[in-house]
């Protein structure tokens, strides 16, 4: 009976009491996901009745924050000392690497030692792999960012989930994910209606969970309803740095190579090999603007057998050379989000 009262007094306590947010604002932070992770906590406390909870914002200087659209922020701490209960939110946005300074994953590697959960907000997750904490975690970022992801932290077991909850270590995919993970940690806090509230009032009627995708579905995103060509193209999505030739994804989907090409004229105007083709581009495009991968090894991980072949390719369809597409950049390793 008395460890039945102590369980429930246990309950009681953690549920009465006020859990603390700090969220570190990093340089150019994308304010659509930050805002999708405050303003659930505050219309959280409406429906509650209370401060369920609460927060403050830090930045690496201890004052003011720009975020990418450029409105500026003032912060309330710089990288000080916190409670070990608290929940560190590292919300990033554009020039992630430039943006993810000595002093940040230092302080980000003793909080998270001193026993402080810390989630990544839209590119935030680069931050936290960077300082280590998502080593042998599952984690996800915005799917712009997942090719030079992939490239650069191998031991994070990198997912294209919407947002992700491994054990005391949480990331999103940017935009309103944020979102769906407050509506989360609130419904296990608070309950499943006190979160369905929260949506209410932000007019969110589709609450996701972590087996949600962040992209649209290959059917949705090329507009057509075909079933072959949905699982040719995933073929094609998944080997990438080792290309499968036509008479070989028309054999994997049990047709002819003269099916497979009508079947892609038809629906797509392009040849499978051409659709391929800007597949690997694409890709090789994104690691040349978000990494700093040399050219040759990004050549060789989009599948070009040589450096001027990737060349020839690139400026056929880029109108620029991969060298002169990174110097626009101004240095290599600038990651630039649509969002």
């Amino acid at each position: 009976m008395q460890m039945v009262a102590a369980r429930g007094k246990k309950e009681h306590d953690e549920k009465s009491r006020t859990k603390r947010f700090v969220f570190l604002l990093l340089d150019r932070f994308t304010m659509i996901s930050f805002a999708g992770a405050i303003e659930p906590l505050r219309i959280a406390n409406r429906m509650i009745g209370r401060n369920a909870y609460s927060w403050v914002l830090a930045g690496e200087n201890g004052r003011e924050t720009a975020c990418s659209n450029g409105a500026s922020f003032k912060v309330d701490m710089g990288l000080e000392e916190i409670e070990r209960e608290d929940t560190i939110l590292v919300c990033g946005g554009m020039d992630i690497q430039s943006a993810t300074t000595k002093p940040v994953l230092n302080w980000l590697r003793r909080e998270a030692r001193r026993g402080a959960s810390v989630a990544g907000i839209c590119t935030g997750s680069y931050t936290m792999a960077k300082a280590g904490l998502l080593d042998g975690k599952r984690a996800t970022i915005h799917w712009e960012n997942q090719d030079s992801f992939l490239e650069e932290f191998e031991k994070v077991r990198l997912t294209k989930s919407v947002f992700v909850v491994d054990g005391n270590r949480m990331s999103t995919a940017g935009g309103t994910a944020s979102l769906d993970l407050m509506l989360k940690i609130i419904a296990q806090d608070h309950g499943e209606d006190i979160a369905n509230s929260v949506a209410d009032q932000l007019i969110y009627n589709s609450i996701r969970t972590d087996q949600d995708t962040q992209r649209l579905s290959i059917p949705t995103r090329i507009g057509v309803r075909h079933p072959k060509l949905s699982q040719v193209i995933q073929i094609m999505e998944s080997n990438i740095e080792d290309p499968i030739s036509p008479a070989t994804l028309a054999e994997d989907v049990g047709m002819s190579t003269r099916q497979l090409e009508r079947l892609f004229r038809r629906y797509l105007n392009r040849s499978p090999k051409r659709y391929y083709m800007e597949l690997r581009l694409q890709k090789a495009r994104n690691l040349l603007m978000q990494t700093d991968m040399s050219v040759i090894n990004v050549a060789l991980a989009c599948g070009f057998a040589s450096p001027s072949h990737f060349s020839k390719c690139y400026r056929a369809h880029y109108q620029t050379t991969p060298y002169r597409e990174r110097g626009t950049l101004g240095k290599p390793g600038v990651t630039r989000l649509s969002i």
